[in-house]
């Protein structure tokens, strides 16, 4: 099932399965993805697209697809490469990804990756059980001043990436069930409408369920913890000359079976 998250004009918030591949159409849910949802039988069209849910916390991967490593001029990673973005950088689909101009980057990347939602307490889980312990899967673009990640941030990423609105996600999850294999998935970045992402999750070096392995290693992973697995070759920052987001363009990720991502820069 897909679930999203929308705003009524009445100021709600509400769970609702899309109707139709665009979410141009919603039938509002009962309860919440993690204690079970059901349906109501009301189809509504007027409403504002939300970021599928609130994050108990994001923790993100770097370095994770052989092409980026490659392309980074990196050694491969011996473990899964750890770094946090403050769950208020998260942001809606539509909405615009602000460039910082008090604490100023005029380096702005793009990072199109797959997002995990972990559905229950997690705790030392093995690669065998990992994804049970998995709600299901969205998009998520991993935002990052590249200036304040490499030069002004005291060797540690948090800075350059958690920003406001450096988390955009969206535009549903897509529940377990419909993603058999999550490490067979074309995934592109577009800026806009030029492809400058285009990979497959099966080039991660930590596949899903290594990854949830490593993380829950004697650390709990709340429900509600969302997980960015890494983002594949083709970044700004990879690219001569660099490619950097500016005013006025627009970002799309999209990943199979799952939906499109869109978010245009301020």
């Amino acid at each position: 099932m897909k679930i999203a998250r929308i705003l009524l004009p009445d100021g709600s918030i509400h769970y609702a399965r899309p109707l139709d591949d665009q979410g141009n159409a919603m039938e509002v849910l009962s309860g919440d993805p993690f204690q079970g949802v059901h349906l109501t039988g009301e189809h509504i069209t007027t409403f504002t697209l939300l970021a599928p849910m609130v994050p108990a916390a994001i923790l993100c991967i770097g370095l994770n697809y052989r092409q980026h490593a490659e392309e980074m001029n990196a050694k491969i990673p011996k473990f899964p490469i750890l770094f946090l973005k403050n769950p208020s950088s998260l942001l809606d689909p539509g909405a615009p990804i602000q460039i910082p101009r008090n604490l100023a980057s005029t380096q702005l990347d793009y990072e199109g990756e797959l997002a995990l939602i972990i559905g229950k307490n997690c705790l030392n889980a093995t690669r065998e059980n990992a994804l049970d312990h998995v709600l299901g899967y969205t998009v998520a673009n991993d935002v990052s001043a590249r200036d304040w990640q490499k030069e002004w941030g005291g060797s540690q990423w948090c800075r350059g990436k958690s920003f406001d609105t450096f988390a955009p996600m969206g535009p549903w999850i897509v529940t377990r069930d419909e993603v058999p294999d999550p490490n067979a998935l074309r995934i592109t970045t577009r800026v806009n409408n030029e492809t400058l992402q285009d990979s497959n999750t099966s080039d991660m070096i930590f596949d899903v369920p290594a990854l949830i392995e490593f993380l829950s290693g004697d650390t709990t992973l709340p429900v509600g913890t969302v997980i960015l697995t890494g983002t594949p070759s083709g970044v700004g920052v990879g690219r001569t000359p660099h490619r950097w987001l500016r005013e006025g363009d627009s970002v799309e990720v999209e990943i199979e079976k799952i939906g499109i991502l869109s978010n245009p820069v301020t």
